[in-house]
């Protein structure tokens, strides 16, 4: 008898143990495996198609220059930075001289004009599309909850929705260039024109997805979870804040994480048409400059881009599962 229990015990634990190798093998190949495939089948697909492309300015660029691109670009960053601060030494050292020469010498610091890095110009680009991506969640979901529990409302704003919603965000751009330059109007500005102008221009794409999202979240609420609040009497801050957003969250974070990758790929076509710093100015600099590396820069911040897309994507993702209570929100 006892030697039959542990040979049932002995006979569980090898199935334990080759379940649990198979679930890892499984995670494995979900998670690295199957995705560093497709990368792979990209790049030898990419490379084959590059070699047989020829353009007015050379070859496609391949895997390979653009991995070079990126090498350097990054030493041209670093040989800038290097130039900033020797100017601002300069700057330190000149004025040290005059100080020694007149104590009463009001000391100077000139602002480093140089050229943007691509680096630099990844940043402009994070921080006006946040920027304008936060600005429109300021607006775009209070009046999002307010149109989801009022039907008056709805029926009174949705075809002002309806009617602007199709309208590309690059049309209202040459609109809110000239009204940027007119009402924005300071001898010592705390922005740039050129940012307040990009910042709009984000922030008018983000406004539909997410009001529209989140009027449709706050409408489908549950009814006994309704019908819980008006027993409880909550006043309606706290039904609000109790019951609406916390039911309404995946809606919620639906029309953001569509609304974020609209305005990523709407402020890249406004830095190239407006010619504001940025990643899209940097691409529309360089298929002007026409010089024998200008594709193979221009394919590096195609491909700079879409990582970013991507990013800021799985970012926003992993904010709705660690605020949302449905935990089980598939990474897609």
């Amino acid at each position: 008898m006892i030697s039959v229990i542990r040979q049932l015990t002995q006979d569980g634990e090898e199935r334990f143990c080759f379940a649990l190798v198979l679930a890892l093998f499984q995670n494995f190949l979900k998670a690295l495996l199957l995705p560093g495939l497709g990368i792979v089948g990209f790049l030898l697909l990419w490379s084959m198609a590059a070699s047989s492309i020829n353009t007015s300015l050379g070859a496609f660029p391949g895997p390979k220059a653009v991995a070079e691109q990126l090498q350097n670009l990054y030493l041209e960053h670093q040989q800038e930075r290097e130039k900033e601060a020797a100017f601002y030494q300069r700057q330190e050292e000149r004025n040290a001289k005059r100080l020694a020469q007149d104590p009463n010498y009001s000391a100077k610091i000139r602002p480093y004009t140089g050229k943007e890095t691509f680096l630099d110009q990844i940043a402009t680009s994070l921080i006006t599309v946040m920027s304008g991506f936060l600005l429109a969640v300021l607006v775009a979901i209070p009046l999002g909850i307010a149109i989801g529990l009022s039907e008056k409302l709805n029926t009174a704003v949705n075809p002002v929705i309806q009617i602007f919603r199709p309208v590309s965000p690059l049309a209202w751009l040459p609109l809110v260039t000239m009204v940027v330059s007119a009402v924005y109007v300071s001898s010592d500005p705390m922005f740039a024109k050129s940012f307040i102008v990009s910042l709009v221009t984000v922030t008018l794409c983000c406004l539909w997805p997410m009001v529209i999202n989140t009027s449709v979240g706050v409408a489908s609420l549950n009814k006994d979870w309704v019908n819980v609040s008006k027993v409880l009497r909550l006043p309606a801050f706290s039904h609000v804040r109790k019951i609406v957003i916390p039911a309404s969250i995946p809606a919620i974070f639906t029309g953001m994480r569509l609304s974020l990758g609209i305005a990523w790929m709407v402020l890249i076509a406004a830095e190239m048409l407006a010619q504001n710093p940025g990643l899209g100015k940097f691409v529309w600099d360089e298929f002007q400059n026409g010089s024998s590396q200008s594709l193979s820069r221009i394919m590096t911040a195609v491909l700079v881009i879409g990582v970013i897309g991507f990013l800021l994507d799985r970012s926003m993702l992993q904010l709705q599962r660690a605020l949302s209570w449905d935990k089980s929100t598939e990474l897609r």
